[in-house]
């Protein structure tokens, strides 16, 4: 072994194909092809979602998982709380999109 290839410092970010989490956790090609594990492909379509973080107050989400489970319960045919979230979503940006006419830009503005 030379000096040089003694003082080699390690490439710790060279482009290597294996991912080590998934070589522990034996994920095979065909569910690593899928994408992040925080995607998934809608059941029945051909959209795909991926999994969103956010914070949100504690009254706001007591508020939004009872207002869920009351429209359940009244037979609303709501898939899940991703449904109702997304619905919720469009909502607020089709509202954005008013311009100065839009409650969500009132709620900013003060």
């Amino acid at each position: 072994m030379t000096i040089e290839e003694k003082n080699k410092k390690p490439e710790f970010f060279e482009n290597n194909p294996f991912d080590p989490v998934i070589a522990a956790i034996g994920l095979d090609d065909r569910e690593n092809k899928r994408g992040s594990s925080l995607e998934e492909k809608k059941s029945g379509g051909n959209a795909r979602k991926k999994k969103a973080g956010f914070y949100l107050s504690l009254d706001l989400l007591d508020r939004f998982t009872r207002k869920f489970h009351e429209l359940k319960l009244a037979g609303v045919m709501i898939e899940n709380k991703s449904a109702f979230i997304e619905a919720a979503i469009k909502f607020a940006l089709d509202d954005v999109d008013q311009g100065d006419d839009s409650k969500v830009l009132k709620e900013f503005s003060g």
